[in-house]
C-alpha cells in the first residue's frame, strides 16, 4: 500500500511504501532498467562529446570551432536547467526520459550523416548540437527525480552510490572509447555509435512500464501554470533551509575541487616534472578515491550516523589536503593526499545526492536538481578560467594553497550557519 510518509529530516513528504521491507535493489526490474538506461545515455554523452570535438579538430584544425561546441553545451545547461526541472515535475518523468532519448537518437544520427558528407556548413552541426544539449538538459532532472518513484527509501543510499560509481567509470571509459573509435573508424562512425546508445536507452525505459510510485505524485495538487511552478521552485529553494544549503554547497565544492585539481595537474607537469607513468597514477587517484568512498557509503548505509556532518566535514578536510599538496616536492609524494581528496570528494557529494532524495519533497525534486544542474555546469568553467589566470601570475602552488584555505573557511562557515544540513542524519 502506498502513502505519503513524513521524513524527519527536512520535513518534506516522501513517496514511499508505508509497510513491508525493501527487496534487493538488484531484484528491482525498474531500477535495473533505469540504471542501465542512464549508463547508456551517459556513455552516449561522453562518447559524443569526445568524438565530435576530435572530428572538429581533425577536419578544421580550429580550436576556436571546438570551443564553440563546448560553449554551446555550457550555455544551454546554464539557461535551461531550471526550466528542465520544472518540466520534470509537471510531466511523467519516465516518458520525458525516453522521449528525449529518441530525440537525441534522431538528432545525433543526423549529425553523423552531416559529418560523413563533405562541405557541410559547420553552423548546421552547431544547431543540432544545441538541440541535443537541450534534450540532455531536459532529461537530467527527470532522471535524478525519478529514483523516488522506482525504489524504496531504504534503497536510496545503495542506488545513489551505485549510480555515482558507474558515473565515474563511464565518464573515464567513454572519453577513451570515443577517442579510439574516432581514430579507428572516423568521426561519422563514432557519432553513429553514440546515436545507437540513445536508442537502446529509450528501449530500456519503454521496457520498465509505468513507475510504481509515480501515480501518487501531485495527486492532491491543484492545476497550476508552468510559470507558477517555475516560480514555486525558486521560492522552495529560497525558503527551505536544506534545499538552499544543498544548492549552495554542491556548486561551491565543484568550483574549488575541479579548479584546484586542474592546478595540481599543472603543478605536476611544470613544477614536479612528473613522468608519464606517475602522472597517470595521479590522474587515477581521484576516481579511485571517489569509488572507494562511494563503496564505503553503500556498505555503511544506516550505520553512517550524522551524515550532514560528514558532508560538511569532508569539505572542511579537503582544505588542509590542498594546502598540504601545494607544499609537496614531487608528484609521487602527493599521491596519497590526492587519493584522500578523491575519497573526501565522494563523501561531500554522494551523501548530498542521497540526502536530497530523502529530504526534498518529491514533487519539487525535478526543480531542485534542475537548478543544481544549471549551477554546477557553470561553476567549474568559471573556476578553471579564474584559477588558470591567477596561476599564470602567481604560480600553481600559491593558488592551490589559497583554494585550500578558502575551502576550509567556507566549510567552517557552512558548519556554523547551515544547521539543517549539519543536523541531517
Amino acid at each position: 500500500m502506498l502513502g505519503l510518509a513524513k521524513e524527519s529530516n527536512g520535513g518534506a513528504p516522501n513517496l514511499q511504501p508505508q509497510e513491508g521491507s525493501a527487496s534487493s535493489l538488484w531484484k528491482n526490474r525498474n531500477f535495473i532498467a533505469v540504471f542501465s538506461s542512464y549508463s547508456l545515455s551517459l556513455l552516449g554523452n561522453t562518447f559524443h562529446s569526445i568524438a565530435l570535438n576530435l572530428w572538429v579538430l581533425q577536419t578544421t584544425g580550429s580550436a576556436k570551432l571546438m570551443s564553440v561546441v563546448l560553449i554551446t553545451h555550457l550555455v544551454i545547461s546554464m539557461l535551461f536547467g531550471s526550466f528542465a526541472g520544472t518540466i520534470a515535475d509537471r510531466t511523467d518523468r519516465r516518458t520525458l526520459m525516453w522521449v528525449t532519448d529518441i530525440v537525441r537518437f534522431v538528432l545525433v544520427g543526423a549529425i553523423a550523416v552531416l559529418v560523413y558528407l563533405p562541405n557541410i556548413p559547420f553552423i548546421f552541426i552547431v544547431i543540432l548540437t544545441a538541440i541535443v544539449a537541450f534534450a540532455g538538459v531536459i532529461r537530467t532532472p527527470a532522471f535524478q527525480a525519478s529514483l523516488v518513484e522506482i525504489i524504496d527509501k531504504e534503497q536510496i543510499t545503495k542506488a545513489v552510490g551505485v549510480i555515482n560509481i558507474s558515473d565515474n567509470i563511464i565518464r573515464i571509459s567513454g572519453f577513451a572509447l570515443g577517442g579510439i573509435a574516432v581514430a579507428a573508424f572516423g568521426g561519422a562512425f563514432a557519432i553513429a555509435i553514440d546515436a545507437v546508445t540513445f536508442l537502446l536507452s529509450a528501449a530500456l525505459l519503454l521496457f520498465t512500464g509505468k513507475f510504481p510510485y509515480a501515480a501518487v505524485r501531485d495527486t492532491e495538487k491543484p492545476q497550476t501554470t508552468f510559470k507558477e511552478d517555475l516560480k514555486a521552485g525558486f521560492r522552495y529553494v529560497w525558503t527551505d533551509p536544506f534545499a538552499r544549503a544543498a544548492v549552495i554547497l554542491l556548486p561551491v565544492v565543484m568550483f574549488f575541487f575541479l579548479s584546484t585539481f586542474m592546478l595540481i595537474q599543472v603543478m605536476a607537469v611544470n613544477v614536479w616534472h612528473a613522468k608519464p607513468f606517475v602522472f597517470g597514477l595521479m590522474e587515477a587517484c581521484i576516481p579511485l578515491g571517489y569509488v572507494v568512498g562511494s563503496i564505503l557509503i553503500i556498505k555503511l548505509d544506516k550505520r553512517l550516523k550524522g551524515r550532514g556532518k560528514w558532508i560538511i566535514g569532508s569539505m572542511i578536510l579537503m582544505g588542509p589536503m590542498f594546502i598540504a599538496i601545494s607544499q609537496m616536492s614531487s608528484t609521487f609524494a602527493a599521491l596519497p593526499l590526492i587519493l584522500l581528496v578523491g575519497f573526501l570528494f565522494s563523501f561531500s557529494t554522494t551523501i548530498i545526492f542521497i540526502a536530497l532524495r530523502v529530504a526534498i519533497d518529491p514533487s519539487m525534486q525535478g526543480r531542485v536538481f534542475g537548478l543544481i544542474g544549471a549551477l554546477t555546469s557553470v561553476a567549474p568553467p568559471v573556476g578553471l578560467a579564474v584559477f588558470s589566470t591567477l596561476s599564470d601570475i602567481h604560480g600553481p602552488a600559491v593558488i592551490i594553497a589559497i583554494s585550500g584555505a578558502a575551502m576550509l573557511i567556507i566549510g567552517c562557515f557552512s558548519y556554523m550557519y547551515m544547521k539543517e544540513m549539519r543536523h541531517f542524519n
